[in-house]
């Protein structure tokens, strides 16, 4: 399943986006207003739960300086990966776009696609209020 937000102006140069996302506790920023749950577990993973949902375990699994993030799921129940790709604008902004791809059963797929779809949105829209 692959999910894409639409592109984010952010404010801010690559770098400083880039900066803000490595640091995992600036996610609770980014997450919706129904968040029941949000823990840093290390430098490289983080916890978070929305009402009614499971805990999710995101750890970072790579990153390319000011372009990319890729995070993705601590338990190989659900694979999944979160990526944010970062492109300079101008010294003063760039656009972000986040993808979700996960491999799940077409049952599974059809109950998560439009939560999935819903908190992406959310993350992407936050992320251009840094």
């Amino acid at each position: 399943m692959h999910i894409e937000t639409p592109n984010t102006i952010v404010p801010k140069g690559d770098k400083e986006v880039f900066e803000f996302l490595t640091d995992l506790k600036n996610f609770e920023k980014l997450m919706p207003e129904n968040i029941d749950k949000f823990q840093v577990i290390n430098e490289d993973r983080f916890l978070f739960a929305l009402k009614g949902m499971p805990e999710i375990v995101l750890q970072r699994k790579q990153q390319t300086p000011n372009s990319q993030i890729v995070l993705g799921a601590a338990s190989d129940k659900l694979p999944f990966t979160l990526t944010a790709n970062i492109a300079s604008i101008s010294y003063e902004s760039s656009e972000v776009s986040l993808s979700f791809e996960g491999e799940f059963n077409a049952m599974m797929a059809m109950m998560i696609k439009k939560p999935i779809t819903n908190f992406m949105g959310t993350l992407s829209e936050n992320l251009g209020k840094i």
